[in-house]
């Protein structure tokens, strides 16, 4: 199956092509010419099937063979190693737990399944020279990537984060790895690190010099695993005998990454009756939604770090799926929520209900709980564990918050950061002299 640029659908790709260069030299991003829809059969029989063997029948599908079944087959079960509960809170309402990963964030899905999807490859061609993975963060996704690719032979990680708005525990995660992971603090925003890796792409001379490619959600090898727990919670939910006929995801939005895979599984055959999108003060699809217009904004930082993108980067997939603006609207509700707004949803819940959501998770848990009808039944997506920003966390609901060995573990280790100044010629001089 070829897979085409969102901005020209001429500029076409392979499989392998898109996911080694992440983004379309055009710029835009890679979707696939089709979008197969599973077989019903596979949606009956769902529930009784464990994690691994969904993940597998889902990317097989989403797939159509580009990639071996029995690589395709170890990629997905070593990726898929660890649970993805659905809980039920005392309040009645449904969190699919997606942080119980060797991260503790849902970005571990997607980057652990890319991660050796890109090693595949790279054995493939012992031509290539080095593969440079190139990925900006706000705390979450860098330390996902550098835990799925350090050590990892050929291959060097670049993470770029803004100076001052990661917490010390994201940070220990990705900069205490060294080896083959490079942390680079910036001084400037999250989009500033996100516009350098997106002009390293462009740049003719970086490009001959050094093989790249981003770990960013905007490459698509992250887009089909975090599909998979989609159909996940819906099987959950048949296991359980809940009624799934009026489904509604609530999904904590930035880049839209995972709101974009939520529609993939939409088209191909997951039956949802709508998503609700949730942002916090950096609500540039909120305010499209509303209005009609796109446009981006600076980023305001907040006490959710991984949704301060003040220009989410997957807007043309949501667009390409779903057409017009009238059908956006039909299929996605939008909120948005300031951070004491963040604060009160936590307090509430932990008072309530006694159970401690994320600030991430809090915007999702609060939307769904305003915005589900009578009938319907609600899962809201929880993106990360409370302890990952523990200090915050405990200065909330004024009690400690334990955290856990596979998080304690990075807090005790040594940093090793470059700190740079924001511009491209500083930032494309580190990579070259790397090399």
């Amino acid at each position: 199956m070829l897979y085409h640029s969102s901005n020209n659908h001429q500029n076409t790709a392979t499989l392998e092509q898109a996911v080694t260069k992440g983004l379309a030299p055009d710029g835009g991003l890679y979707m696939p010419d089709s979008v197969p829809r599973l077989p019903k059969a596979f949606m009956r029989n769902m529930s009784a099937m464990t994690l691994q063997d969904v993940a597998y029948a889902v990317a097989s599908y989403a797939l159509q063979g580009d990639v071996p079944t029995d690589v395709l087959h170890d990629i997905v079960f070593d990726a898929f190693n660890f649970d993805i509960p659905l809980v039920k809170t005392p309040g009645g309402h449904y969190v699919l737990e997606l942080f119980h990963g060797p991260t503790m964030a849902f970005k571990d899905v997607g980057t652990r399944f890319m991660s050796r999807l890109l090693d595949h490859y790279r054995t493939r061609h012992p031509e290539w020279s080095t593969l440079n993975v190139l990925v900006p963060t706000s705390g979450d996704t860098g330390s996902a990537v550098a835990n799925s690719f350090h050590k990892m032979s050929g291959v060097n990680v670049y993470v770029l984060y803004p100076r001052g708005a990661v917490s010390k525990i994201q940070k220990a995660q990705f900069a205490s790895l060294g080896s083959n992971v490079t942390a680079i603090e910036v001084n400037g925003t999250y989009d500033d690190c996100k516009s350098l890796v997106e002009e390293a792409f462009m740049d003719a001379e970086l490009n001959q010099a050094m093989r790249l490619t981003s770990a960013m959600s905007i490459n698509y090898a992250r887009i089909v695993p975090q599909m998979v727990y989609y159909f996940w919670a819906y099987a959950q939910l048949v296991k359980m005998q809940e009624d799934v006929s009026k489904l509604v995801f609530a999904v904590p939005c930035s880049n839209l990454g995972n709101l974009a895979s939520g529609l993939m599984a939409q088209a191909m055959g997951l039956p949802v009756k709508r998503f609700i999108s949730v942002e916090n003060q950096n609500n540039i699809f909120y305010n499209y939604v509303k209005t009609g217009v796109f446009k981006p904004k600076p980023t305001q930082y907040s006490i959710a770090p991984a949704l301060d993108a003040g220009c989410p980067n997957n807007f043309g997939r949501i667009v390409e799926i779903l057409g017009s603006y009238e059908n956006i609207c039909r299929h996605i509700h939008a909120y948005s929520y300031d951070d004491n707004q963040i604060i009160e949803t936590i307090l509430n819940t932990y008072d309530d209900e006694g159970y401690l959501l994320d600030p991430h998770s809090a915007v999702a848990y609060r939307a769904m709980a305003e915005d589900l009808q009578p009938g319907e039944t609600g899962v809201a997506l929880a993106t990360a564990h409370p302890a990952k920003l523990k200090h915050l966390m405990e200065n909330i609901i004024e009690e400690p918050v334990i955290l856990p060995e596979q998080l304690a573990r990075f807090v005790s280790s040594d940093l090793h950061i470059k700190k740079m100044p924001n511009g491209f010629t500083a930032f494309k001089r580190l990579l070259l002299s790397n090399q």
